[in-house]
């Protein structure tokens, strides 16, 4: 009797659990800048135009990547550490659309598979990013218009509460 008694709570408990799902993520789970951080994070990023490119660079002196670039603009700007890869950004920053964007939002695109390229949006359809070296790597200003960038463009996110 006490064996089917047990082996009743533990098809249940396992039944249960089975049945047990992690709870939705939150909001809070996004990182939440000040706006007032826009115009600031902007100056910043201006200011490494020309820094050389760098797989893995996380500093002027070193060079950038795409996602060291932003997160080392946002960490001096806003005091922020972000995550370090692209990918892992664009999961603590809120979607919005395109049509949307404003100054220091984060545009996301596909060079080579979902969220592998990132930089910051300036306005008038522009952004600062970190090419590759094959892509005349240095921190430089592009249209999100341009043929190779259009193509490949894939999501815009802010940290910035309004």
């Amino acid at each position: 009797m006490h064996v089917r008694s047990l082996c009743a709570v533990l098809f249940c408990s396992a039944l249960l659990a089975g049945c047990a799902s992690s709870p939705p993520q939150s909001e809070s789970r996004y990182t939440s800048i000040k706006a007032s951080k826009r115009q600031p994070v902007l100056k910043n990023a201006l200011s490494y135009i020309g820094t050389p490119y760098r797989y893995g660079g996380q500093h002027p002196k070193e060079g950038f990547d795409c996602s060291g670039f932003v997160n080392y603009v946002f960490n001096k700007t806003t005091h922020v550490s972000l995550p370090r890869q692209t990918s892992q950004i664009a999961k603590v920053s809120r979607p919005v659309p395109k049509s949307s964007l404003k100054k220091g939002d984060l545009v996301f695109f596909n060079t080579s598979g979902a969220y592998t390229h990132m930089g910051i949006y300036i306005g008038n359809d522009q952004f600062v990013h970190a090419p590759s070296s094959r892509n005349n790597g240095k921190v430089r200003i592009d249209s999100l218009n341009s043929r190779y960038f259009a193509q490949r463009f894939q999501d815009a996110r802010t940290l910035f509460i309004q």
